[in-house]
């Protein structure tokens, strides 16, 4: 089935479009489905991707040669028919729908199908071969709901006036999640951010993400961040930089946070489990719901999903691309 397309270590390469799918390595034509690093590279020589992942990709890369394809809009190379839909992951993520020979595939990118004010939600397409990622593909991985999450925070927030509390978020997509979702639970204080995070909340903002008052946190004196929330990197958490910070909470989101292990190697007091990506049940949820013949796993725990496909009648196999990381965003 699907004889025009290959996976290999390095990407997903469609043949009859002589196009790859997400490379780890530079190429000629390259189809991207989001903006996070281990998905997009910079050094290709003609990117195809959603307005807002080329933003991001320039952002990060420099200014590069793309074509800017929106969310429904079909194209075509090579006698593919290629669409984007929303994959509900980060700003502009989408998944690539490829349709030849009578045979669609549906290649995901990351996913997640929990509500996210920074992005449009995921759109499941039925199709032949679905391509899926499994960051979470365990069964202990059951993600809580996000407001609860957030209700923690700001538990933690009010009970300590004197402090303030960091939270640890990736810097693309899960910063601006974290801010929208407490804007939502009715936080209107400004928001003081470290200085990474400053250039993607800008390109957010360009792109029409509300993430009200936001203020740099580099320069400001202790006390005046008494009492308030400070986003920063992960990396930041345990770094010089943060300890000018007031007393401060150390919080980090992300789907990550549910093994304990995790939140003690960094040190974190307050894990909020909050994640980008499709739990356990949102994985096997989903592919019942698109139903394909055949399902591909990427990244991620590919062994227990492969297992539970098998075990439910779905045809599998696992993909060994190189390059994709347990990225901090969780």
């Amino acid at each position: 089935m699907a004889h025009w397309i290959e996976p290999h270590p390095t990407g997903i390469y469609v043949r009859p479009a002589d196009a790859w799918i997400d490379p780890s390595q530079p190429q000629e034509r390259a189809l991207v489905t989001h903006g996070h690093a281990d998905h997009a590279r910079g050094g290709h020589g003609h990117v195809w991707a959603t307005r807002e992942t080329l933003a991001i990709m320039a952002l990060r890369y420099g200014t590069a040669s793309g074509t800017a394809v929106g969310y429904g809009e079909e194209i075509r190379l090579g006698g593919v028919t290629i669409r984007y839909v929303p994959a509900g992951h980060v700003l502009g993520s989408a998944q690539i729908i490829l349709d030849h020979a009578g045979e669609r595939v549906v290649v995901t990118g990351d996913y997640k199908r929990r509500p996210d004010p920074t992005c449009l939600p995921f759109e499941p397409v039925p199709c032949d071969i679905f391509v899926t990622e499994a960051t979470f593909g365990l069964p202990v991985f059951h993600h809580p709901d996000t407001g609860s999450e957030m209700d923690r925070l700001l538990h933690a927030l009010h009970a300590n006036p004197d402090r303030c509390v960091l939270v640890g978020a990736y810097a693309l997509g899960k910063a601006q999640r974290v801010i929208c979702e407490l804007r939502a639970r009715g936080h209107h204080d400004p928001i003081y951010i470290h200085g990474a995070l400053e250039r993607m909340c800008a390109l957010y903002a360009d792109f029409g993400v509300d993430m009200g008052k936001l203020r740099g946190a580099t320069g400001v004196p202790a006390k005046e961040m008494r009492g308030a929330i400070v986003l920063a990197p992960p990396s930041a958490l345990n770094d010089r930089w943060s300890r000018r910070l007031p007393d401060p909470i150390a919080a980090m989101a992300s789907g990550w946070m549910r093994v304990r292990q995790r939140a003690r190697q960094r040190n974190v007091e307050l894990p909020l489990v909050i994640s980008d990506h499709a739990d356990w049940d949102e994985l096997t949820d989903t592919i019942r719901e698109v139903a394909p013949s055949e399902t591909w796993i990427t990244h991620g725990r590919e062994e227990a999903l492969l297992h539970w496909c098998m075990t439910h009648q779905y045809r599998a196999r696992a993909l060994a691309l190189v390059g994709r990381e347990d990225e901090e965003d969780g």
